[in-house]
């Protein structure tokens, strides 16, 4: 054990047998241990039979217990940051400290372990070569459709998380602004009731609204299809679609995203400019 360290230790996401060895050994040797929730974590603890000083770190005390935390790491003592679930500091409070800590020399150690996106990835069947991993969409449809518009031309699988209860939301967003894509919900990963939905947008949608979804859960949307070299250029299709007269904004805006590559939400916003404009 080397003293004033701050050590990044990975926690089950579900399983109690995913802990490492590594783990328990380092978190039964440093001086101070610094959980989310100092209750959860006690229960993580007392299963493996380590007692050890616990405080308190999570979103809104940061700053507060950031300083006391660093303070200790300045006396020389070895402190190791834990999250409820997962690796730290990926969707969860810590990049700060870990900065902070950075900044003063004091060594930062990961003990890596499990985290909720890299194991859903890896049994999607997605590509893999390749991904990225953006987190939580905001909870308001505007900004969460403006979020996926953006992220819809990245290369690669996008992987999200999401709260059960916003899961069918978004699902619906990621249809409309990324078309029908494959996508993976992944959820309950490593629990009694890991569960993994494959699909279209649209058959993922059928199957999360025949339940109530409970638990952790991670979103895994399919790369899109790049364009075609001799695709027709959007604004060509888009105007040679109104022209026809039969279709709403909506289905031409839908048709002229699968003819000419693009996204349906960039095709849809084309579109509604082009019918203001009188093209």
């Amino acid at each position: 054990m080397t003293a004033a360290t701050l050590y990044i230790i990975a926690t089950p996401i579900g399983n109690l047998e995913d802990m490492t060895y590594r783990a328990v050994r380092i978190l039964g040797e440093v001086d101070l241990i610094a959980a989310e929730d100092t209750r959860h974590s006690l229960k993580l603890l007392s299963h493996f039979g380590i007692s050890k000083p616990l405080t308190s770190y999570f979103d809104h005390n940061q700053q507060i217990k950031g300083e006391r935390i660093l303070n200790a790491l300045r006396q020389g003592k070895s402190v190791a940051l834990i999250s409820d679930a997962g690796t730290p500091c990926v969707s969860d409070p810590g990049y700060q400290l870990v900065r902070d800590a950075v900044a003063e020399n004091i060594p930062v150690v990961p003990i890596p372990g499990a985290c909720a996106a890299v194991t859903a990835l890896s049994a999607s069947g997605l590509p893999t070569d390749a991904f990225t991993f953006a987190g939580f969409p905001p909870s308001r449809q505007g900004k969460r459709r403006t979020f996926l518009g953006g992220m819809s031309a990245l290369p690669g699988t996008l992987v999200l998380y999401e709260a059960p209860h916003r899961l069918l939301d978004t699902l619906n967003d990621i249809r409309e602004v990324m078309g029908e894509r494959q996508v993976i919900v992944a959820r309950e990963l490593t629990k009694v009731y890991e569960e993994f939905i494959r699909g279209s947008a649209s058959q993922v949608i059928k199957a999360v609204s025949q339940g109530i979804v409970r638990g952790e859960v991670a979103i895994l949307i399919a790369p899109g299809d790049a364009a075609p070299p001799d695709s027709e250029p959007l604004e060509n299709v888009l105007r040679r679609l109104m022209a026809e007269g039969a279709l709403s904004v909506k289905d031409i805006a839908r048709q002229a995203a699968v003819i000419s590559g693009v996204s349906r939400s960039e095709a849809y916003t084309e579109a509604l400019r082009m019918k203001n404009e009188g093209n």
